[in-house]
């Protein structure tokens, strides 16, 4: 699959912007959070699409493989607190209710699965 196929395959955060160490550290923070369902990270499926400080705060912006999640309570938290962990800072997590797709996860991730 190209990339002009695959538009949002790897979220580029704002915070991958303005605050690109802290950023970085944050996603390899939170690649420890797994999915207990799919045993991949929340990176590597995509699931979190947007990460921003301002001056306080940590606020990430994030979605679940299906609606209706089992693990969603468990999934936000542990996202929440492993990101709150990397950054130092007070961390909230605003759920979005777009449709996950495989084409969302990290480039190489769908190989496990054969998708791509």
């Amino acid at each position: 699959m190209t990339e002009s196929e695959n538009p949002v395959p790897n979220p580029i955060w704002e915070a991958d912007s303005t605050h690109p160490e802290k950023a970085a550290e944050v996603r390899q923070a939170l690649r420890q959070v797994m999915d207990p369902e799919i045993g991949m990270s929340v990176v590597e499926l995509g699931l979190v699409r947007q990460a921003s400080f301002d001056d306080t705060k940590l606020k990430l912006d994030m979605i679940m493989t299906t609606p209706f999640c089992p693990y969603a309570p468990a999934l936000l938290e542990a996202t929440r607190s492993k990101a709150e962990e990397a950054s130092g800072m007070e961390t909230t997590i605003d759920m979005g209710m777009d449709p996950w797709d495989p084409s969302m996860m990290e480039e190489g991730a769908g190989a496990a699965w054969g998708i791509f």
